[in-house]
């Protein structure tokens, strides 16, 4: 199976505060490290877990920082096919409060792969899943000769004047970003999820058909919520590509990000943690 995630790359410094500082205070944030992540790099390490591997077409900097991500991301599973910019690699500072709930700061620009880019596109023809994170319209171009399409609404050339939308757009109710952008997209994919945390989700097809999910509950003490919107998308991504139906593919997405809760930042606590099995189907999605 090929799985591809088209996308930029974040490398986030992690920290866990009993709360959020107020204006002028400075606090102490214990339990530091950092990983390469972000709605791409996020993705594509999960797809990675899931599936046993996973190709990552993103740009970088030119620094020492996007070394330290790539080489990470071949840690996690990940193939990463890049091109270097002549600016900083996008970093981030992630906060965690004593409930789990994240917060997050980004500095510096979103380096986003571009359709003229020298990155080897055309092993997006024919994927069997390829999730599209950010992007130029010629990079969505590419990426649509996929068998099946899955992205967020912040990938704006997925949504906007696209005459071929994805098979499946994941957003966050929660997201104001998100929501707004999902209010003006031109064409409407086949497929439309919007989750919302604790409380599931929904969908709706194309056709008409509309529907809700459940939350699965943590396997486990609620320890970080950053990572369980990728791990959903990209779980997602991966039973649709292997024929699931749409609900059970729901089902097994949830379930993934629910195990995402119990870990300390996006990945779980070591290389031999073994996924939550994903189930096995051939019911179509359509």
């Amino acid at each position: 199976m090929r799985l591809v995630v088209v996308g930029h790359t974040e490398y986030v410094r992690f920290g866990r505060v009993q709360r959020l500082p107020e204006a002028g205070e400075v606090l102490h944030a214990a339990d530091a490290f950092s990983e390469p992540s972000g709605a791409g790099a996020g993705t594509a390490a999960v797809l990675a877990r899931l599936a046993g591997s996973a190709i990552f077409f993103t740009a970088l900097g030119d620094d020492d920082v996007a070394d330290a991500a790539t080489g990470r991301l071949a840690e996690l599973g990940v193939r990463v096919s890049a091109v270097r910019r002549e600016s900083m690699t996008r970093q981030a500072v992630a906060l965690s409060d004593a409930a789990g709930e994240r917060t997050i700061v980004t500095l510096g620009d979103r380096h986003e792969p571009r359709g003229d880019d020298p990155l080897p596109w055309h092993e997006l023809e024919g994927a069997d899943g390829v999730y599209f994170a950010a992007g130029d319209e010629r990079a969505y171009a590419l990426a649509r000769r996929c068998r099946l399409l899955v992205s967020t609404p912040r990938a704006r050339a997925a949504i906007t004047n696209c005459q071929d939308p994805p098979d499946v757009v994941v957003f966050s109710e929660a997201d104001r970003f998100e929501t707004n952008a999902m209010r003006s997209a031109q064409n409407h994919p086949q497929v439309i999820v919007q989750t919302n945390g604790a409380r599931g989700g929904s969908w709706q097809t194309a056709s008409g058909g509309r529907g809700a999910y459940a939350a699965a509950a943590p396997r486990g003490p609620i320890r970080d919520t950053y990572g369980c919107g990728d791990t959903f998308a990209a779980a997602l991504t991966y039973a649709l590509a292997r024929a699931l139906a749409l609900e059970a593919a729901l089902d097994e997405a949830a379930v993934q990000a629910a195990a995402c809760l119990t870990w300390r930042g996006p990945y779980p606590p070591s290389a031999s943690h073994l996924a939550v099995a994903i189930g096995q189907g051939s019911v179509p999605t359509s």
